[in-house]
């Protein structure tokens, strides 16, 4: 009778590894998706495909905001809340794109697109006010590269989204 408590009692933490560590995995896997989608909407951008990195890019949004959901830190899913938002706002920014250049590209832009832009800006603002919390304030030099990435985003994003403004004409 001892050696088959045993053997259930190790049968039991091996399961609870197996699941632990399979429950991990679904999430580094989610990682990386989050990862490969935005890659996959930068590259759509580069081949002057706006439409396909709006898709990837709400996809990707809809990643970051399941795993917002799932994080039992604060710091770290409030990363995850801002980095929704960015990607809500390009994936805004990219349609505003796609539908300037399905219109025929004619200056100023149309108010569809012009509010697709300032949706993209409204985004942009809760991404950078979510980074911005209380809860996420960290001492200096102790940020996630998650985090880092995602401010750095932010910055050159809103770069991008102004000059897009600007070049369609579309009032600030």
């Amino acid at each position: 009778m001892g050696r088959a408590t045993v053997a259930w009692a190790i049968l039991a933490v091996v399961l609870i590894v197996c699941i632990a560590a399979n429950g991990q995995a679904q999430v580094m896997g989610e990682e990386a998706e989050l990862d490969r989608l935005r890659a996959k909407a930068e590259d759509a951008m580069g081949n002057d495909d706006a439409e396909t990195a709006a898709m990837s890019m709400g996809r990707a949004a809809l990643m970051a905001a399941q795993l917002a959901k799932r994080q039992t830190e604060s710091a770290t899913r409030q990363t995850f809340n801002a980095t929704e938002h960015l990607y809500r706002s390009q994936e805004h920014g990219y349609r505003a794109v796609a539908l300037f250049r399905r219109a025929g590209g004619e200056l100023p832009a149309s108010a569809g697109v012009c509010g697709s832009l300032q949706l993209a800006q409204l985004e942009l603002r809760h991404a950078q006010e979510a980074l911005s919390g209380p809860d996420v304030r960290e001492e200096k030099g102790t940020a996630s590269p998650r985090r880092k990435a995602a401010q750095q985003g932010m910055e050159d994003w809103s770069i991008v989204l102004d000059s897009i403004q600007g070049e369609f004409r579309c009032p600030a």
